[in-house]
């Protein structure tokens, strides 16, 4: 499996599969891999000839205060990861390589990504669309995999991709779940034994909160505040947020007439956890 660590060997690269006739997808990292990961490597292998993995933990879309100093790294133990289900490439550049000194440039999206998490975390998705594009403009992939973990942002990039008429097929995989329910995370390694417990409250509620929908509720409120009283009961998590939004503007819903998304972000301890559900009242 070859490492490319350069913008200029990269360019290369792509330059020469385009030119077989080969396609490329994408799946961006910042490392510490999962079985959540693997899966979207799985679906770009379905979707092209040649998987490229970037493994990248972006500072720029860390707040101040936030664990990129502490964000768990763990290069060999990844690319045996990688090599397990077959990818092709791993592009890892260092920061250097990807903002250079005197680098001033930052790509925004305006209102898709100022709800949930871009209310405590105001500066996160600009740091996202920034080195999402400029892994685009480096691996130059027809198509890029991204999880519905992080529902908000994978909403984000397709609003991004196709307001600057990005030439990127945009592939969304499930959300891979642990035995327990907890959405697969690389920030999981951080729960401790009791957190883990109070933890799987998170996926419960959006489970319950889909039965509900199927059962016939459909005020938002009501939904919230289950998810609420559900999490708040084990008395370990930290509530960020609890919202029901439209699942194609993220604007809040207070009814359920369409399709909409109930996502949530909790803190246990050091660990700031997110997950969603869809629901559909049809």
């Amino acid at each position: 499996m070859k490492v490319i660590r350069t913008v200029s060997e990269m360019h290369s690269y792509s330059d020469s599969l385009r030119a077989a006739g080969k396609r490329i997808a994408l799946v961006p990292t910042m490392g510490f891999l999962h079985e959540g990961h693997l899966s979207l490597m799985r679906l770009g292998s379905r979707h092209a000839d040649t998987v490229i993995v970037s493994i990248f933990v972006n500072p720029i879309q860390f707040g101040p205060g936030e664990d990129f100093e502490d964000y768990p790294r763990d290069w060999d133990r990844d690319i045996e990861l990688i090599e397990s289900v077959g990818a092709d490439c791993v592009f890892a550049p260092e920061v250097e390589e990807m903002y250079p000194e005197g680098y001033q440039t930052t790509v925004s999206v305006a209102r898709i990504s100022k709800n949930l998490c871009g209310m405590s975390r105001p500066t996160h998705f600009d740091g996202v669309t920034t080195v999402v594009a400029k892994l685009f403009a480096g691996v130059k992939p027809h198509c890029a995999v991204f999880g519905e973990k992080d529902f908000q942002q994978l909403m984000v990039i397709k609003r991004m991709t196709k307001d600057m008429n990005l030439d990127v097929d945009i592939i969304p995989g499930p959300i891979v779940r642990e035995e327990d329910g907890i959405a697969m995370s690389s920030r999981n390694t951080y729960l401790t034994p009791e957190e883990r417990t109070a933890a799987r409250s998170l996926s419960q509620s959006l489970f319950e909160a889909r039965k509900m929908v199927e059962d016939g509720e459909r005020d938002a409120g009501v939904l919230i505040q289950h998810a609420t009283d559900r999490i708040t009961a084990e008395d370990l998590g930290q509530i960020d947020y609890i919202k029901v939004c439209s699942v194609d503007t993220l604007e809040d819903c207070t009814v359920i007439e369409g399709e909409s998304v109930m996502a949530l972000a909790v803190k246990f301890g050091k660990a700031r956890l997110i997950d969603n559900i869809v629901l559909n009242p049809h």
